[in-house]
């Protein structure tokens, strides 16, 4: 408990930002963090405020919620008309909108959409409802994937023949690079996404830091991690170490997780994926491997992927590269609020503009 509680002590984190300021007089650098629930925890911890000037935090597509393109949102929506249909989701995929509503609005519409809290309760809804298609909603990155193939083979082996799987899963390092590459950005070293980092180890970070000369951090989630994270990022710029440290140890490991990756290759195969603000990205998406295909929503009901063109003034396109501040979109505190939004990224709890809306007001 004393060595859990260490990574929460405030005098300790403020010790390691007392020795950042110290570099003040330096040339400023872009730092970006790609997880959501380290976007939350420096929001929540006041981290960005207590920074020296010559930091600038970057929130980056670290949200699987917030990077779940429009068109994806709108086949959900398209499949939960049906009345031979139930769509499982988690909580908050309900408010993302599509191009004219979100499954919030459809459920109020008529449609079944329920909330589930694990993919394994699909099994028991389908169980429970013969007569009617499950449809889960596969949406995160590595972190959730397990859970998610650990779904299908329970369901093959149960030979359950009413569910199936819109999936929209997205992986971490090929999006990095993608970011890397990317000439309206300006990255000087990443906080790596912890959760992620815990399934497919620090190892393809690592070979990322190196091969582009950009340092790199693992951390955990608390203050004294991220912190220790931004100071130890600072040095590794100054002394040019390009490579990933790793410091959050007590979960992550190079290899990651043995058992995991060995499921994800088991029921998955890489793919391309369409990203929210980033466009369609090479090698950072899952599919289903074709043993796997009686459990494809979009092969079971024919679906293909509109063409979407966002027409509104929202900003989460840029929002999700660290371009702009949420405070910069027209749309901020007015039209898009938690209450009603209009971007991904002011519905979910890890979103940029939900977090910079809840702790700067």
């Amino acid at each position: 408990m004393n060595s859990i509680n260490s990574f929460k002590d405030p005098i300790l984190a403020k010790k390691l930002l007392a020795t950042t300021r110290k570099l003040e007089n330096r040339p400023p650098i872009s730092l970006m963090e790609v997880c959501g629930s380290h976007t939350m925890s420096i929001y929540k911890n006041g981290i960005d405020k207590l920074l020296p000037s010559y930091i600038n935090l970057l929130s980056g597509p670290g949200c699987p919620v917030c990077v779940t393109d429009t068109s994806y949102i709108d086949q959900a929506i398209l499949l939960s008309k049906s009345s031979e249909v139930i769509i499982a989701t988690f909580g908050d995929m309900i408010r993302v909108p599509g191009s004219s509503i979100s499954l919030s609005i459809a459920r109020a519409q008529g449609a079944d959409v329920k909330v589930v809290y694990s993919p394994l309760d699909c099994i028991s809804l389908a169980k429970l409802h013969p007569d009617k298609e499950i449809v889960f909603l596969g949406v995160g990155f590595e972190t959730t994937a397990p859970s998610i193939a650990l779904l299908l083979k329970e369901a093959a082996a149960c030979s359950i023949r009413n569910l199936s799987l819109l999936l929209s899963l997205k992986t971490m390092p090929y999006a990095m690079e993608n970011l890397i590459f990317d000439e309206c950005i300006n990255i000087d070293g990443f906080i790596c996404p912890g959760h992620v980092a815990a399934i497919i180890g620090s190892e393809p970070f690592d070979i990322l830091a190196r091969k582009y000369g950009v340092p790199m951090v693992i951390a955990g989630f608390e203050c004294v991690d991220l912190v220790g994270a931004i100071h130890a990022l600072t040095k590794m710029i100054d002394y040019k170490n390009y490579s990933c440290q790793n410091l959050y140890k007590r979960v992550v490991k190079p290899h990651g997780n043995i058992k995991a990756l060995s499921l994800l290759k088991e029921v998955f195969e890489e793919d391309d994926s369409s990203w929210r603000g980033l466009g369609i990205i090479p090698k950072t998406g899952l599919s289903l491997r074709s043993e796997y295909n009686s459990f494809n929503a979009q092969l079971k009901f024919n679906l293909t992927l509109p063409d979407i063109k966002v027409t509104s003034h929202c900003m989460c396109d840029k929002v999700l590269k660290g371009i702009k501040k949420p405070i910069e979109c027209p749309l901020y505190k007015t039209n898009c609020t938690p209450a009603t939004p209009i971007g991904a990224c002011m519905v979910s709890s890890e979103g940029t503009c939900m977090n910079f809306y809840k702790y700067n007001n």
